[in-house]
C-alpha cells in the first residue's frame, strides 16, 4: 500500500499546477473577463474529456484499485450535457467539435485504460479534486460575468448531493482516504504522479489552444494587456500564486 499518497500527489504537482493557472485564459478568468463563447467551447471539450473518463471508470468498477477511486457522486457527464444544452441548444450534439489537444487528451485516457488501468486514478485525482476546490469559485466568477439564469450554465461545477462547503470538503476527505488505501506497491506511487503531472499538462493544451477564440471575441489589446500586467506581477512577486486553485486543489 502506497504510504499518503493523496499528499504526495499533491506536492508532486505543484508546479504543473501552477503552469495551468497561469494560462492567458485562467488569467482573463480571475480578472472577470469571460467571454460565453469561449467558456461554452470549454464546457464542450470538458465533456469529451469527462465523458471518456467516467466510461473507462465504469468500465473498471470491479478493478481492485481504480474501483475505489470511482465515486460516482462526483461524475460529471450529466451535469455538462445540462449546459451543453443551455449554451448550444437540443441540438447540442451536432454542433460540438473537440480540439486537437482535447482529441489527445481522450485518447490518453483510452490508452491507460486499456494498457495500465491504475493510471486513471492521476486523472481521476486532477479532475474531480479540482472540480469541488477551485472549480467553487470558478463558478462563480461565471455567473458575475456572464450574468447567467439562477439555475442555468454552470453544473459543471454543481453536485446535487453535495451542496454545502462542509459536504463537499468531507468528501474531499474521503478522496484522500481513498487515495491512501489503494492496494498499490510503493513503486507505483511516481508513475501515479507523473500521469498527474501529464494530465495538467493536457490540460494546459486545451487552454492554450483555447486562447486563440478569446483573443478574437475580447480583442487582442486586451488580451495582451492582461497577459502583460500578470507576467508583471509574476516578475516582481516571487511567490506568485493565483488567487484560486483552478485545476486540482485539496
Amino acid at each position: 500500500m502506497i504510504s499518503d499518497l493523496a499528499s504526495r500527489l499533491r506536492e508532486g504537482t505543484k508546479k504543473s499546477h501552477t503552469v495551468a493557472e497561469n494560462t492567458a485564459f485562467m488569467q482573463c478568468f480571475l480578472k472577470g473577463i469571460v467571454e460565453k463563447q469561449s467558456f461554452r467551447a470549454l464546457i464542450a471539450n470538458l465533456y469529451f474529456i469527462y465523458s471518456a473518463l467516467e466510461v473507462e471508470l465504469q468500465h473498471h468498477i470491479a478493478h481492485p484499485v481504480v474501483g475505489m477511486i470511482g465515486f460516482p457522486e462526483l461524475h460529471r457527464q450529466k451535469n455538462l450535457e445540462k449546459d451543453l444544452v443551455f449554451y448550444y441548444g437540443e441540438d447540442w450534439r451536432q454542433q460540438i467539435v473537440a480540439l486537437n489537444s482535447t482529441n489527445t487528451y481522450v485518447a490518453r485516457i483510452h490508452e491507460i485504460a486499456k494498457t495500465e488501468p491504475v493510471l486513471l486514478v492521476a486523472h481521476a485525482y486532477v479532475r474531480y479534486m479540482g472540480d469541488l476546490s477551485g472549480g467553487q469559485s470558478l463558478r462563480t466568477m461565471v455567473r458575475s460575468a456572464i450574468q447567467l439564469p439562477v439555475d442555468r450554465g454552470t453544473a459543471l461545477y454543481e453536485f446535487d448531493t453535495l451542496t454545502t462547503a462542509e459536504a463537499r470538503k468531507a468528501c474531499k476527505g474521503k478522496y484522500r482516504h481513498a487515495l491512501n488505501s489503494l492496494p498499490l506497491e510503493e513503486d507505483f506511487s511516481q508513475r501515479i504522479i507523473d500521469e498527474a503531472n501529464y494530465a495538467f499538462q493536457l490540460n494546459h493544451n486545451i487552454l492554450h489552444e483555447l486562447e486563440i477564440d478569446l483573443k478574437a471575441a475580447i480583442g487582442e489589446d486586451v488580451f495582451n494587456l492582461i497577459v502583460s500586467q500578470h507576467n508583471i506581477n509574476s516578475t516582481n512577486n516571487s511567490n506568485h500564486h493565483a488567487s484560486v486553485n483552478l485545476v486540482a486543489a485539496e
